[in-house]
């Protein structure tokens, strides 16, 4: 008697020459069946060639001779070593003159792809290695390595056809999307993703400190003054040459002080989509370094006795409050600001989900597995728009200088209005938790607590700093709306 266990090879062999007979017995009789006969008996009287006369496979006439040192060469010449040497592809850049609707045309050397690649990885490198924001550089690193990736097609691949009509050859372009194209397509440029992402990120705030000391949302409100200022540093800007903002891609450019990507990414998608890439992956950069940024600004504008004031333990927030505040923010950006009732209602409306208590398994779909997919495709959407012509020019580099001065602006504002406040104040604040006035949840906050238990290991200011902190997502989701009442016609 056969046993498996003690005998596995033995087993093992039969079973191979059972399935071996049984093939062996099936393809004979197949061969000799009298079918199988007379179809052989039929073939060969009437045997049809598949070569022509010159002996060349039938309807492979045009195509072109292939020898070994051709077909090697043409392999070489595939490679992402010979693309990156000595690739040069001319490419339009969007509109920059609405007037005249005329596009700048850039070549693209196979140089500069290599440059964005090195710069993809770089981004892999901050969030893998630094851990600066990984669930979001790692992503958009990886979309901006695939997207200058040489003959992957990974993005938007323009091809000329050329169709012959009257005699006459016509050319065309077709556009053929690829993988990272219909991941932004999809979700990025049409504002679909941003408004999921704050959803979820309505669903995992909870805004119990900032209705437990209401004065707070001041410092959130303080901190959208780099918003507005760097509007008119933008505007200044365009006195250097080859730098050329309208007041439409300036709020695109300001909107990064607010630190919050997905709403950066919402207003650029309706007001300058050609700019999105670039501020999207600034402000995402500069969430990502709130820890470096940060601390030096909150040291310089505070003395060491304002580091150390001590705030009274937050009062507790009832269930109910906690219910009819995002009811209550909703309805007043219907009522006073409709622009921005898209955003602050999808946070709202997470917000709901989460402290209602009756749809638990909708909170935490939002909270958990929703928000994580729709990051993922957002961030390598983004990084799917870091290509050369997009990014390699001196307008790039004035968004990205510009975005840290809004973001400077906006952490120094609020730390100067928190100690403006104090001079009114029985209770004082600590001006540390101003910084966190930015909207950059719950980094901020964690950077203004660490930065006061440096200076006293028993001041905890984290629930104090959480307060500014989420009224700063609802700040500048409101001057994000503004911005598009404003210009948005």
């Amino acid at each position: 008697m056969l046993n498996l266990k003690r005998d596995p090879v033995l087993v093992t062999k039969i079973c191979l020459l059972i399935v071996a007979g049984a093939f062996a017995i099936s393809f004979l009789g197949a061969a000799f069946s009298p079918r199988a006969q007379a179809q052989s008996a039929s073939s060969r009287d009437n045997v049809p060639s598949i070569y022509n006369m010159d002996g060349i496979i039938k309807d492979s006439e045009n195509l072109p001779r292939v020898s070994i040192g051709s077909f090697l060469k043409n392999i070489a010449e595939t490679t992402g070593i010979y693309a990156f040497i000595n690739d040069h592809i001319e490419k339009e850049t969007t509109v920059i003159d609405e007037a005249t609707g005329k596009n700048e045309t850039i070549t693209v050397f196979g140089w500069m792809e290599l440059l964005m690649v090195a710069v993809g990885f770089l981004i892999i490198y901050l969030g893998a290695v630094k851990n600066f924001e990984p669930l979001l550089l790692i992503p958009i690193g990886f979309g901006t390595v695939f997207v200058n990736i040489p003959f992957a097609g990974m993005g938007a691949t323009e091809l000329i056809q050329r169709v012959v009509e009257n005699g006459a050859v016509v050319e065309t372009i077709v556009r053929h999307p690829g993988f990272l194209d219909i991941i932004y397509e999809s979700g990025v440029g049409n504002e679909f993703f941003p408004l999921i992402i704050f959803m979820g990120i309505g669903a995992m705030t909870d805004f119990g400190p900032l209705i437990a000391n209401p004065k707070t949302a001041i410092l959130g409100a303080a901190a959208q003054f780099g918003v507005f200022a760097t509007l008119l540093f933008v505007s200044i800007a365009n006195f250097l040459p080859g730098v050329a903002f309208n007041l439409k891609e300036a709020c695109a450019v300001a909107i990064i002080g607010g630190a919050d990507g997905p709403t950066t990414i919402y207003i650029a998608a309706k007001l300058a989509p050609q700019l999105l890439a670039t501020v999207a992956v600034a402000a995402y950069s500069y969430m990502a370094l709130v820890p470096m940024i940060q601390p030096p600004i909150m040291k310089l504008l505070t003395t060491k006795h304002e580091r150390l004031i001590k705030m009274r333990q937050l009062r507790p927030v009832s269930k109910v409050e906690k219910i009819a505040f995002p009811l209550v923010v909703f309805t007043l950006s219907i009522l006073l600001l409709p622009s921005a009732a898209p955003l602050i209602g999808c946070l709202m409306f997470g917000n709901f989900i989460r402290e209602c208590g009756v749809v638990e398994r909708l909170s935490k779909t939002l909270q958990n597995e929703l928000i994580n997919i729709v990051s993922i495709f957002l961030s390598l959407g983004v990084g799917s728009q870091m290509t050369p012509e997009k990014f390699l020019n001196p307008s790039s580099l004035i968004i990205v200088l510009m975005g840290l001065v809004a973001f400077a602006i906006a952490t120094a504002t609020g730390v100067l209005v928190a100690k403006f406040m104090n001079l009114f104040l029985k209770e004082k604040i600590n001006p540390l938790i101003g910084s966190a006035g930015v909207s950059a949840v719950p980094m901020a906050a964690r950077v203004s607590n660490k930065v006061g238990l440096e200076y006293d290991p028993g001041n905890f200011l984290l629930m104090h700093a959480m307060g500014p902190n989420v009224a700063g997502v609802i700040g500048t989701a409101i001057a994000a709306g503004v911005m598009i009442a404003v210009y948005g016609g």
